[in-house]
């Protein structure tokens, strides 16, 4: 595990991940999903909601980090909101 410089916040960050995938894997067994169109111009599942949710998120943090350089507390915040929608009524 030498490959990569382990920090709180990276470990942190892919606990994360990790437990988010977890507790879709457990919703998906417990309540199976179908497709469904939302506000998003596509039919989607609870996972392609999720992915799309995560990678816009990346790039929501990129966007504020890249033009603002201030405390990341706030992009948090707005991606949480961000994707809890995205997963509800996307």
């Amino acid at each position: 595990m030498n490959w990569m410089a382990w920090t709180p916040v990276t470990a942190g960050f892919f606990i994360t991940i990790a437990l988010i995938l977890l507790c879709m894997t457990i919703w998906e067994l417990k309540s199976p999903c179908v497709e469904r169109k939302g506000f998003l111009p596509i039919s989607t599942t609870r996972g392609d909601r999720l992915f799309i949710g995560l990678i816009s998120s990346a790039y929501i943090h990129l966007l504020y980090v890249g033009l603002l350089e201030a405390t990341l507390i706030i992009p948090l915040l707005f991606c949480i909101a961000w994707v809890v929608s995205l997963i509800r009524w996307g």
